[in-house]
């Protein structure tokens, strides 16, 4: 007879006439892997589950799902579109056909200028904004590799605004070309003010991305985006009236960014025979970018979350 209390082992339950005949199931013993596990792996349970290691794609997919299903975005993007397309299509109707414009399509940059006033708050808040609720903790979970999380949305972010702003600066260029009178425009000209317009402003919203990298606060980052664009030009202008400093009031106009995107578009404040003519201007940002992005990446590998 069992001692009382000691733990007996179980009986296997009675089959009856009617009772359904058990079927016989795939044993896995203790110290055994599983069978679909991969040749090498440890004894021991192993998940049927199959394990892939993770690349650059799958942060891809994650931060594509993030940006297009935060409805921010699209309001962002969309204000975006109606400034561009807006303002250049108001430009081009005040201008009318009567008035001679050369370059033609020069007067253009106004909308793209009031554009980048919505890619650098999206860019700022494609990062910060996951600082700000702690959402970035479970991100960087998911990916440890830091350096994979911010290229990621660096390369994300980048690509939606330049494939955004380059279709909307390309139909205001064809319509200012049709609604205003003037010489026609070079295909280099063309180039610059569709293409170059949505590398500029792509490139801007990256550097405010790299910029929120780095303070990881949204308005701070912003209100120095901001500071960036529109302080040399209002520094520039309380200058003007002081003989000593009119060079440096002219480099801070030539430099500035709404002087660098109306020399994308051939109509520079000062003229063209000073400060950087054509595609100098998207160069000159790129460097500042790709030192500012540089940093951030130093600092999102020794920084905690």
């Amino acid at each position: 007879m069992p001692q009382a209390g000691a733990p007996q082992a179980p009986q296997p339950p009675a089959q009856g006439p009617g009772a359904p005949a058990q079927q016989p199931g795939p044993a896995f013993h203790q110290g055994q892997p599983h069978p679909g596990a991969p040749q090498g792996a440890p004894a021991g349970y192993t998940s049927p589950i199959p394990v892939r290691s993770t690349h650059l794609g799958h942060a891809l997919a994650s931060e594509w799902t993030k940006i297009r299903s935060v409805r921010s975005t699209l309001w962002t993007l969309g204000a975006l579109f109606v400034l561009i397309f807006g303002i250049g299509t108001l430009t081009a109707l005040a201008l009318g056909t009567q008035r001679f414009v050369d370059p033609k399509l020069g007067m253009a940059f106004f909308g793209v200028l009031l554009g980048t006033l919505c890619i650098i708050p999206l860019g700022v808040l494609v990062i910060s904004s996951e600082y700000g609720t702690g959402m970035i903790r479970t991100t960087m979970t998911a990916c440890p590799r830091r350096a994979r999380v911010l290229a990621a949305k660096a390369i994300v972010f980048t690509a939606l605004a330049f494939v955004i702003t380059t279709i909307t600066t390309t139909l205001v260029a064809v319509l200012t070309n049709g609604m205003v009178s003037g010489p026609d425009p070079t295909s280099g000209e063309w180039f610059r003010v569709t293409v170059g317009a949505g590398l500029y402003v792509s490139v801007l919203g990256l550097l405010a991305l790299a910029v929120g990298s780095l303070l990881r606060h949204s308005a701070g980052a912003i209100s120095a985006m901001l500071g960036l664009v529109l302080l040399p030009m209002l520094l520039a202008v309380f200058m003007l009236g002081s003989e000593s400093l009119k060079s440096v009031s002219k480099a801070l106009i030539e430099y500035s960014v709404p002087n660098s995107l109306a020399s994308l578009y051939g109509n520079p404040f000062l003229g063209t025979d000073t400060g950087p003519q054509g595609w100098e201007p998207l160069w000159i940002l790129v460097g500042v970018t790709a030192v500012v992005l540089g940093a951030a990446f130093a600092a999102q590998s020794k920084r905690d979350v």
